[in-house]
Formats: C-alpha cells, structure tokens, sequence
C-alpha cells in the first residue's frame, strides 16, 4: 500500500474513479493561464488561425482544474480571451458563491499592437480584413495619440465578443453572418504606458483599466488614432483586482498538487481579496446574522453599501449588507453567508490577508 500525504493512492484513485475527491476544497485559486494550446510546450509557437480551435479557454482551465481536483463547484470570475495568457481567478466549492463580487475589479493588462493590418476579431486570431501603410511614428506622436485613450471613454466591444445582445452573445450572431450593430459603452481606462516601439510597426503596452475594457478594441482604435489599421498580436493579464500573476499557479503545478491531495495548499481563504471594508462580529452577532437576523452597528463615520464580515479570531464569515443607517448606526444583514459551511471545515478557515 502507498501512502503519499496521509492518503492511500489506491483510496484516492478510487475516489476519483467515483468522481469524489477525499477532501473538499472552497477557497481562492490563482491560475496562470497559458498561452499555447494545452499539453504543449512551454516554448510553443504562436497561435495562428489554424491552430485557433486548439488554444484553451477560459471554461477549458475550469475544465480541467475540476478533472484533477474532482471539484464539481468552480468557476471563474473573468473570461480570458484564447489567445491571452495570464492571470484567471477561481474560486472553489463555497468560495463560487462569492463569484459576482470579484467580476468588477480593476485589471492590468500587457499588450502588443501589430499596426498595418486589421482583422475581423481585432487580435491575431482573425480573418484579415484590411491592410494600410503605416506612416512615420515617433514616441512622441504614440504618446499624443496613447493619452486620447486614458480616463472615462466610450468603447465599442468587438462584434466577436461575449457581450450579450437581445440575450444572445455578438460571436453567434456575428458567426452565423448577421449584421451586427454595437454600442459604444463607457469604460475607464486608469492608465496606459508605452513600454516599448519596435519601428515600423510593434507597439508594446501596460493598460490599467476597468472592467469590462476591450484591449481588442482598444488595439483597434488606437491603429484608427494613428492613420492605419491594427490589430492585438499579443495579450497577458497581470493583475485582476488585488491578485497578481506572480503569485499565480502553472497548470502543471496544479496538476502535481491535485495528483498528491496537496491542491489546498494552494488556495487562498474564501473572501481573500474581496476589497469590502471589514465588520468584525462577537459570537452574539455571529449567530444572529447566520440566523437571517439584523445587527445594529455604530457608523464608522461614513456609509457603506457592503462590508465583509469575520469573527474575532479574523475568519471569513460572509458577505454583509446594510439596509439602513440612522447617522448614529447602520443596521447590517447577511447577503451571502458561509459560516455555516466553512465551520464543519475549520482547517480552511484563515485570515484574509488581502482585504
């Protein structure tokens, strides 16, 4: 008999036969998505249009963290694009109860910018659509045209996008060749830096934006801005809210924790990086809120929609709503409350560190 981790290889093969897993796992995973299609090596070429149906999306890393996990409840708080690398939050077990507050973070992006050709898709996966010359450029003139795409905007997605229209996403329609007609939409774009420009035309990018920004898009204007056409020939997510790549997962990594029981070694606790103010509760408010009870709070000395709630000991107990506030105290509500789930799982409670 093996044994590896306190656990039978035979007993956990088994398990996963059934489809179970012998531990149940809910907490924050942090996934370096790659670029190349799955199972390729890490030095594998570039995605070309032939090769489009093999690149991962974001629904085949959910995909395969639940196959080496066996976790049936995960999913993602941010779609990534195909052809993107980078940074994919998930969240596990109780943790995708919490998956709408982590969906309107901020995100940082690298991009680059191939100018003189257009594509249907706005990124390298697309048909080419169009070609122009690409006139003389200085880093002074990208600056100029860089600095109109900065603050609050109106963007127009890409017709191939998952924006929904009439309930339906733009991809199908635009897919099935239905004429597709977009409206722009307000985004911010925080910051955008010229990291490098490789003449005559690479333009390489760091973009701080909103949620909901288009970096396709984005591409696609900015070749419009400076007299040609472009598109995206490269894209890595660096940050999504409070979380970074560099603290996130390979595949393979995941892989080799799953395959030895060790996978909740690297999760971070349920509610990690939900960026609410913080609401510490006694034991009496505890059971009052997990009860569908009200609390009545002093006001921190300015009104707050929502707070994240924890106990005295600092563990993540759920997310906590204000209905109403009398200038002198705030009467508080549970809206998702996991206390009673993550209790018969102590060992996974932890302190948030990213809050």
């Amino acid at each position: 008999m093996t044994v590896e981790n306190g656990v039978t290889v035979e007993n956990r093969m088994a398990k996963r036969a059934a489809g179970k897993s012998a531990i149940d796992l809910h907490g924050i995973l942090l996934v370096d998505k790659p670029r190349q299609p799955l199972g390729a090596d890490a030095d594998g070429q570039p995605a070309t249009l032939s090769s489009v149906h093999r690149l991962p999306t974001s629904h085949d890393i959910v995909q395969q963290v639940r196959h080496w996990s066996c976790q049936r409840r995960i999913g993602h708080t941010g779609t990534l694009d195909p052809m993107a690398s980078g940074l994919l939050v998930l969240c596990l077990g109780i943790a995708t109860r919490l998956v709408e507050y982590y969906q309107g973070h901020d995100k940082t992006y690298e991009a680059r910018v191939a100018l003189g050709c257009a594509t249907d898709t706005y990124d390298a996966l697309g048909q080419v659509v169009a070609r122009a010359s690409v006139p003389h450029l200085t880093e002074a003139r990208l600056h100029e045209a860089l600095a109109a795409f900065q603050g609050e905007i109106l963007q127009k997605p890409p017709i191939y996008s998952a924006v929904k229209q009439a309930g339906e996403s733009l991809y199908r329609k635009a897919r099935r060749g239905e004429t597709v007609t977009v409206e722009p939409r307000p985004v911010t774009v925080h910051a955008i830096e010229l990291l490098a420009f490789t003449p005559p035309d690479q333009i390489s990018l760091q973009i701080r934006c909103s949620a909901g920004t288009y970096i396709r898009s984005l591409a696609h204007e900015l070749g419009q801005a400076l007299g040609t056409v472009a598109h995206l020939c490269w894209l890595r997510r660096l940050e999504v809210g409070p979380f970074s790549v560099v603290n996130a997962y390979t595949l393979a990594a995941i892989e080799a924790a799953a395959s030895t029981e060790c996978l909740s070694a690297l999760l971070l606790g349920a509610g990690s990086g939900l960026g609410m103010p913080r609401l510490t509760l006694n034991d009496d408010e505890r059971v009052r809120l997990g009860q569908g009870q009200w609390i009545y709070r002093q006001c921190y000395g300015h009104s707050i929609d929502m707070a994240a709630a924890y106990d005295q000991r600092g563990r993540f107990l759920g997310v906590v709503r204000a209905l109403t506030t009398d200038g002198k105290g705030t009467v508080w509500k549970a809206e998702k409350w996991l206390a009673q789930q993550l209790i018969s799982h102590d060992n996974l409670w932890h302190d948030n560190l990213h809050t």
